[in-house]
């Protein structure tokens, strides 16, 4: 929103600075600040002095010092004016361990700073930074070649790395690029012309920022995001921000994603009613007639509503120390909407430096990647080239709730608009009645060698002899079919439970007694098919085995083989096994016999059919 000045509205500008370690981003950043009056000094006198310059990199609140000692640290932002405009500055760190925070820094930005050390050139970072402004929708970049002094203002070495960043910016569609040579710590061509390049004829950074044209508020449509409902008496207010088009009382909207129709009553904001509210205002709104809304729901514009969709071909940006494994659970926010999902394909990583599309199976830290997104319910969406607000999502992993990465929308998959769910006319409460039981899921994990095939095959008999309707999953049996074309990688492993969850899940849609005996080492993916199930029905029993113990049985000679090197990624040997940390039942394998445990389960399930 535009802040109000004596002589009126004030532009407001969101700017980013990026690019490589050192390139002098807090030494610009704090020239910036002192050069537009936005920190309290008079004259540069009373600045410290480095070579007999002032040295403002100090001025950024001491963010370089933090990052040498390694602190993980935010977007810093600052705000300065540079005539009729407001700028706010985000800076972030140029490490790459940090490329989150340029990301969380780049997705509202309307311009960048890409600086680059004159000494050094165009680094893998520069193009790392520049390949997600592209993606991040950052269209218009000033190319800051710094530390011009160190070169003696050379010409030739300015024009040579123009030219390489152009050539690069040009092939991944960043053709708006504005370059200035300028010393930071002099303050060459920041605000004034630097009398060591008199070669260089165009604006100094602070002029070009004052007049580049930036994006205007989003046009088209209405959208507005619900970020809480008020409920007062008769009064029924839907409060959020306007991030495109206009609403005036009377305009036909549409509530997504129900699709539900409706008519603007009131526009409500601090200070009274308003007759018009347009893009980039926060205002409450009152229908009629009263339908049903919930935060996270958008209210958009009746004739030119957007997708809603529940599968996506995406950008991934992977922020977490953890690799992104297709298929396992997470979080994923767009707007004020959080709903599960799962990345279930990776497509290809890029490799940044060439663009060069590369097979992967998983992305790590700060990759890059097109995936396939699936989510449990549909979301409103527009595609991330169209409208940031509805396009951009972060992911989030549910064991730590850290954001573990972001992701632009590229489009929905036609399948997620052609394939609906089919209404049956028997439940899974008459299939169940049919049996005279409850379905149940009894998940047994454990080390290989525990004896959970053996427990659970002792109890399915007893089951089965008591009349009760019952199947067995059991690992071995299902990779020599259903899971047969997945090995035993971290992704793979997690691919291997979800089948097994979603067939566990129809077996109980059956009205079946589902015993599931998988090693199943990830926690994540054993809560995943916990949730995959109606509340209640999950009983997860863990077959507690030392691992000496397990491997000093080795029926299939396994432990053997994963000590001589002969077998890769062996639960217990070289990868790794979460033991749960609240089960429903835990049986001490070694200290009991299988028909002693298998009475344990039996008396557990008992309890759980009584109810």
């Amino acid at each position: 929103m535009a802040r109000t000045t004596d002589s009126g509205p004030r532009e407001l500008i969101r700017l980013i600075t990026c690019g490589s370690v050192d390139d002098g981003k807090s030494t610009l950043i704090g020239r910036l600040l002192y050069e537009a009056g936005a920190v309290p000094f008079d004259q540069t006198a009373t600045l410290p002095l480095i070579d007999g310059e002032p040295d403002l990199s100090f001025l950024v609140d001491g963010l370089a010092a933090e990052r040498e000692q390694g602190i993980t640290i935010d977007v810093a932002y600052r705000f300065f004016d540079i005539g009729e405009r407001r700028f706010i500055l985000a800076d972030t760190p140029g490490h790459e361990q940090y490329t989150r925070n340029m990301v969380t820094a780049a997705s509202t930005a309307d311009l960048a700073i890409v600086l680059i050390d004159a000494r050094k050139g165009v680094l893998t970072q520069t193009r790392r930074h520049s390949r997600l402004l592209v993606l991040l929708g950052v269209r218009r970049v000033v190319l800051a070649v710094n530390k011009m002094d160190l070169i003696e203002g050379s010409r030739d070495r300015f024009d040579a790395i123009v030219d390489e960043y152009r050539a690069f910016a040009a092939s991944i569609g960043l053709t708006d690029v504005t370059s200035i040579p300028v010393s930071a710590r002099r303050g060459d061509n920041v605000m004034t012309p630097g009398a060591s390049m008199p070669w260089y004829a165009g604006p100094s950074l602070m002029a070009h920022l004052d007049t580049v044209r930036v994006p205007d508020a989003p046009a088209g449509p209405l959208r507005m995001a619900v970020q809480s409902v008020t409920r007062c008496g008769c009064f029924r207010g839907f409060t959020g921000r306007i991030q495109s088009g206009s609403v005036r009382p009377g305009d036909a909207v549409r509530i997504l994603p129900s699709g539900v129709g409706a008519t603007i009553d009131r526009i409500v904001a601090f200070d009274g009613d308003l007759d018009e509210a347009r893009a980039g205002q926060s205002v409450t709104l009152t229908l009629t007639p009263e339908v049903d809304v919930s935060r996270g729901d958008l209210i958009a514009a009746a004739d030119a509503p957007p997708g809603v969709a529940d599968q996506f071909d995406a950008h991934v940006v992977w922020m977490s120390d953890r690799p992104l494994l297709p298929g396992r659970a997470c979080w994923l926010k767009l707007g004020a909407a959080t709903v599960p999902a799962r990345v279930s394909d990776i497509r290809h990583k890029v490799n940044v430096d060439t663009g060069e599309e590369l097979a992967a199976t998983t992305l790590s830290l700060n990759d890059i990647g097109r995936c396939t997104l699936a989510l449990d319910a549909p979301v409103v969406f527009e595609p991330y080239a169209v409208n940031r607000d509805l396009g951009g999502f972060i992911l989030i992993d549910r064991m730590t709730n850290e954001t573990a990465g972001a992701g632009m929308i590229r489009f929905a998959l036609r399948r997620s608009a052609n394939v609906r769910p089919q209404a049956l006319s028997v439940s899974r409460a008459d299939r169940a009645a049919l049996k005279h039981q409850s379905p149940l899921v009894l998940w047994f994990t454990g080390l290989s060698g525990a004896g959970k095939s053996t427990i659970a095959n002792r109890v399915e008999q007893r089951l089965n002899a008591e009349g009760l309707h019952t199947a067995l999953l059991d690992g071995d049996n299902v990779r020599h079919g259903l899971n047969r074309d997945l090995g035993f990688t971290d992704a793979d492993r997690v691919e291997n439970i979800r089948r097994v969850a979603e067939v566990a899940r129809l077996m109980t849609d059956a009205g079946l007694i589902v015993l599931v005996s998988f090693i199943s080492p990830f926690r994540e993916e054993r809560r995943m098919a916990r949730d995959r199930m109606e509340p209640g029905e999950f009983v997860e029993i863990f077959v507690d085995t030392p691992l000496a113990v397990a491997e000093a049985r080795d029926v299939k000679g396994l432990y053997a083989k994963a000590r001589a090197g002969q077998l890769a990624n062996f639960t217990g040997i070289d990868s790794a096994y979460e033991a749960p940390e609240a089960p429903e039942l835990r049986i001490d394998a070694a200290a009991c016999s299988p028909d002693e445990a298998a009475e344990r389960v039996l008396a557990l399930i008992h309890a759980r059919l009584a109810r």
